[in-house]
């Protein structure tokens, strides 16, 4: 059973940063196929998609957070990471990670394409 631990959330100021962490297990060797997004979901709001990385470690951004936010995996340890800098208010919401475990298609951070998703860790940006 593939699970996803997300950690690394907290509040900060507006223009700090926080480093995201998630850690899948139960993958084995198979983690390094996955295609891997970041999420995020603000209160009344739908979720969006932050960032996504595929096999190869090619990333892909939203508009909003391109610039300020770094995705990045390690396969040997079966870790997804996620670097936020020049943080804003915008930016509060619980962030999730996700695994596609059989990309077909690029890799993107589309929400519907995802077949497993962590539970989230919070990011609170004070301005």
């Amino acid at each position: 059973q593939v699970q996803l631990v997300e950690s690394g959330g907290g509040s900060v100021q507006a223009g700090g940063s926080l480093r995201l962490s998630c850690v899948v297990s139960g993958s084995g060797y198979s983690y390094s196929r996955y295609c891997m997004g970041w999420f995020r979901q603000a209160p009344g709001k739908e979720r969006e998609g932050v960032a996504a990385i595929d096999s190869a470690s090619t990333p892909t951004y939203a508009d909003s957070v391109e610039g300020r936010f770094t995705i990045s995996r390690d396969n040997a340890k079966n870790t997804l990471n996620l670097q936020m800098t020049s943080l804003k208010a915008e930016d509060t919401a619980l962030h999730y990670c996700a695994a596609e475990f059989w990309p077909s298609a690029p890799c993107r951070p589309l929400p519907r394409g995802f077949d497993k998703w962590g539970q989230g860790t919070q990011v609170t940006v004070s301005s």
